[in-house]
């Protein structure tokens, strides 16, 4: 029974640990700073979600591990660990080192065999670093070969603690998580905080700065096997322009010039039509990220902007 009450103290802290992340992060929406993720509370207690020198975070009081967390990488760097994406589309987490009996490593392997959740933060730069929270995830493989184990979102919809004396609860509650999409559970979230970040809350063709009106905008899609999940493959666009560029009504030259399509130059239909679409034709746009190297790839805007080019003549 000691056991068992240790296990839903396991799950309660989690399912607190996640919530708590949604509120601070207003549902995925904010990315948080380490001393900001460190300021959680539980039972009263303040209680470190991120480890201060590991990748992995395996508190003395758990018998499996917590959190995971990737390094943030800069375009043209390599992370200390190579964390990638398998031939399935499920994201890698590589193991601590060599050896895989370090409490680590087998910290996030109990996790697996238990079905337990866990809390992916994922570094998306800034000064101080800002990482995104992703979670639920949890671990289905492992692939000792490649030293490293199969990442997959959870569902946290059935993280119900209600009746639990009457059942065995741990088991229940770990069967109940399910699979979601992982393109949009994992990968698009960060790829928008990553974006987001870069051009500092403000949409890099009107410069409009409230976060709720941004999108984080492919420049080429994520379906196309050029449309890398980089923030050189984005643009922080308010939703009108994002629209506008994803309908090709609105072009982005190699050189980071506007173009607006020439039907519309000569229609006249109010103030967002004259002021938010035509009056931006022939500008460059008014927001870049500070750092070059995470300005929009000239090639793939290339690409975008023959798209709309051929637009015009359809």
């Amino acid at each position: 029974m000691t056991r068992l009450w240790s296990q839903i103290k396991d799950l309660r802290l989690r399912r607190d640990a996640i919530k708590w992340l949604q509120l601070r992060t207003n549902g995925g929406e904010h990315s948080l700073t380490r001393d900001e993720i460190n300021d959680f509370f539980f039972d009263g207690e303040r209680f470190k979600l991120i480890d201060p020198m590991k990748g992995i975070r395996k508190p003395r009081e758990l018998e499996a591990a917590l959190t995971i967390m990737t390094s943030f990488r800069k375009p043209g760097e390599e992370r200390p660990y190579a964390d990638d994406v398998g031939p399935d589309n499920l994201p890698r987490y590589m193991w601590e080192g060599n050896d895989p009996d370090t409490y680590t490593n087998r910290g996030l392997r109990l996790a697996m065999e238990r079905g337990l959740p866990l809390i992916w933060f994922i570094g998306v730069g800034g000064s101080p670093m800002q990482f995104h929270a992703v979670c639920p995830v949890k671990i289905i493989g492992e692939e000792p070969e490649l030293k490293r184990f199969v990442l997959t979102p959870a569902s946290e919809d059935e993280l119900s603690f209600t009746n639990l004396e009457e059942r065995d609860m741990a088991e229940e509650i770990i069967k109940r998580y399910l699979l979601r999409e992982t393109k949009t559970r994992l990968h698009q979230p960060v790829f928008r905080a990553s974006v987001i970040r870069a051009y500092q809350g403000r949409c890099s063709i009107c410069n409009i700065g409230h976060a709720s009106l941004l999108d984080a905008a492919h420049i080429v899609p994520d379906s196309d096997e050029h449309g890398i999940a980089s923030v050189t493959n984005g643009l922080a666009l308010c939703k009108i322009h994002h629209a506008a560029f994803d309908s090709s009504i609105l072009g982005i030259t190699p050189d980071y010039t506007v173009e607006i399509r020439p039907d519309l130059l000569k229609e006249v239909d109010g103030p967002m039509l004259e002021h938010g679409l035509k009056a931006r034709h022939g500008q460059a746009l008014m927001m870049l990220p500070k750092n070059a190297k995470e300005r929009p790839d000239r090639a793939l805007l290339a690409t975008t902007y023959k798209r709309f080019l051929v637009a015009q003549s359809a």
